[in-house]
């Protein structure tokens, strides 16, 4: 047996069935990251992380497993992001573009953007009722905030966010491509959405 092959069996035993959970979900989502959701599969994941196909096959049941699972730690993660939005937008010092860096990051190198593409396209929106809670609590915690002055609540709020989060969606799909198309940096789309959600405000 080589070393290399004695460090892997050595881990493999080593790994409680949590660890190897969480390192299979890690290593799921680097893999659709990079590759996309058909980059995700057992052996690759099973390769990735030095697992026999069998054992993750125990642990998640079938790819589908994997990939259900993986899609639930991403809505949570995406959830967490909102609510972290929400937190800013209830604090004094909240402005429009750390709203919009907040959505974008999550759509981006928190990988929502790919995760939203993959359950659109598989058609289990039920993924998505988490995130549902978390965004209507967004729009609570913006009309709070709002309102705090006595005005009426402004109609657009739920507008506001649909354009933010389409936004933040796009780009983290193909925004890159299209910017260096129409030769704009990267932090383009993000000052564009904050320059225009304060007008969802004015009324």
């Amino acid at each position: 047996m080589s070393m290399s092959t004695e460090i892997v069996a050595r881990q493999r035993r080593r790994r409680s069935p949590e660890e190897a959970k969480e390192q299979a979900l890690a290593s799921a989502r680097r893999l659709l990251l990079e590759l996309g959701p058909n980059g995700v599969t057992l052996k690759a994941v099973a390769d990735d992380i030095g697992m026999s196909h069998g054992n993750l096959i125990h642990h998640f049941g079938s790819a589908a497993g994997l990939q259900s699972a993986l899609m639930g730690a991403m809505v949570r993660d995406l959830t967490t992001a909102l609510e972290g939005a929400v937190a800013k937008v209830r604090a004094d010092d909240s402005a429009p573009r750390e709203l919009v860096d907040t959505v974008f990051e999550a759509f981006g190198s928190g990988g929502a953007g790919h995760l939203a593409a993959w359950i659109a396209l598989s058609h289990d929106l039920a993924q998505l009722e988490a995130v549902r809670d978390a965004v209507n609590h967004l729009v609570q915690a913006i009309t709070e905030k709002v309102t705090a002055d006595g005005r009426e609540p402004p109609r657009h709020i739920p507008s506001a966010l649909l354009f933010i989060t389409l936004c933040a969606f796009g780009d983290s799909v193909v925004g890159e491509a299209l910017c260096t198309m129409l030769g704009r940096d990267r932090e383009s789309v993000r000052r564009i959405a904050a320059h225009l959600l304060p007008t969802f405000f004015d009324g």
